[in-house]
């Protein structure tokens, strides 16, 4: 999941403060001789020329100490690598680079997924319902989790307009407000009711549900009507929002969860949430076919969504019922982009008519995984 330590994987602040004024951080996409073709995150794609002398070293995925980096020959860069240049500009729009660092992204992807790993075993996720000091209280479901931040914890926050995890950006405590959805990584209490955090992720997200009115292919959108808020919105989908449908089976449980028929059922340890302040995103792990350590009956939602078959805008139709995470809309806008979306929930829906969600979704599944091949590793 996100990233190295959820965060972008070039954080070298001494480095970049003696490095030449022009750095470009991106994936390589072509090698010919000494010229590396750069696809930069930015978007554009750059004419990196490694002239004889540059200095190329190796640095794994989560160091930020360039003192660890490894000497390395332009030989051992590949296709799929990530790498941070740094150099002087052309008049051609290509970089002379001075300096290379190398993140391979086989290690980045084994990184990744040990992260990915730990995220599941020891994270817990909600919304949160109050800040008293250095401690947060979130509410997964019924269950009331305590989260314990000390100066160590690192912090990450999405932007208003976020949709990929690798976007959340450097963040503080004091950013984080009621309201917010957070996920934590820590060690929990033998009792699952407090956790000391190590890593936290929070933003700022629009829970919508409710039943397709159109669908325009061609320009990636659709409109529905929210339950909650009677609003019709218009929710743009992105290459990197994460579409899943929920089998009939398991929406059946979740309906019945939601009329109360799984009343006496333990709270789950970990959920999404939603805006309005109500929130479940959980059932036991045997009923979402998960297994294994985190899986039982502590399983959250979003730990279930990452092993449904992932959708398109295609598959759906008019009159489908959909529930969705999106970015939250500037102010008087009817417009969001859909960071996850879950159809096959109409038996959820049918359950809840006023909008009262019983469940709601968590937006930590971003990009489809194409945070992992950013060289990213963070929450799903």
């Amino acid at each position: 999941m996100l990233p190295a330590g959820l965060a972008t994987p070039w954080a070298f602040a001494g480095a970049q403060a003696s490095a030449p004024a022009t750095r470009q951080i991106g994936t390589v996409k072509a090698i010919s001789g000494n010229t590396l073709t750069l696809a930069a995150d930015g978007g554009a794609q750059v004419s990196v020329m490694v002239a004889e002398g540059a200095r190329i070293v190796q640095l794994a995925p989560g160091s930020t100490d360039l003192k660890s980096a490894q000497p390395i020959a332009l030989s051992d860069i590949a296709v799929g690598d990530r790498i941070l240049v740094t150099g002087k500009a052309e008049d051609d729009g290509s970089l002379a680079a001075v300096r290379v660092i190398l993140m391979k992204s086989t290690d980045i992807a084994q990184k990744n997924e040990g992260e990915k790993a730990d995220w599941q075993r020891r994270g817990s996720g909600g919304l949160v319902s109050a800040v008293n000091g250095s401690t947060l209280t979130i509410s997964a479901g019924t269950k009331k989790i305590e989260v314990d931040t000390t100066p160590a914890t690192k912090f990450r926050r999405y932007g208003a307009d976020s949709v990929k995890f690798e976007d959340a950006m450097p963040g503080t405590l004091g950013q984080i407000q009621p309201g917010d959805q957070l996920r934590v990584r820590g060690n929990k209490s033998e009792d699952g009711s407090s956790i000391q955090a190590e890593e936290i992720v929070s933003g700022s997200f629009k829970n919508l549900a409710g039943t397709i009115a159109s669908i325009n292919a061609s320009g990636g959108t659709l409109t529905l009507k929210d339950l909650t808020t009677k609003k019709t919105m218009t929710v743009s989908v992105t290459s990197n929002s994460d579409l899943r449908k929920l089998p009939p089976e398991m929406a059946a449980r979740f309906a019945a969860r939601a009329r109360g028929g799984a009343a006496g059922a333990r709270p789950a340890a970990g959920g999404g949430s939603s805006s309005s302040g109500e929130a479940s995103g959980a059932t036991p792990g045997r009923e979402a076919g998960a297994g294994g350590p985190g899986h039982s009956a502590g399983g959250d939602l979003s730990q279930l969504l990452s092993r449904l078959p992932m959708g398109s805008l295609a598959d759906l139709k008019v009159g489908d019922a959909v529930m969705i995470v999106a970015s939250e809309p500037t102010p008087g806008s009817d417009k969001v982009t859909a960071v996850t979306m879950l159809s096959g929930v109409e038996p959820i829906l049918a359950a809840t008519p006023s909008g009262a969600q019983a469940m709601t979704l968590s937006p930590w599944n971003m990009g489809g995984g194409g945070a992992a091949s950013e060289g990213s590793g963070g929450p799903q």
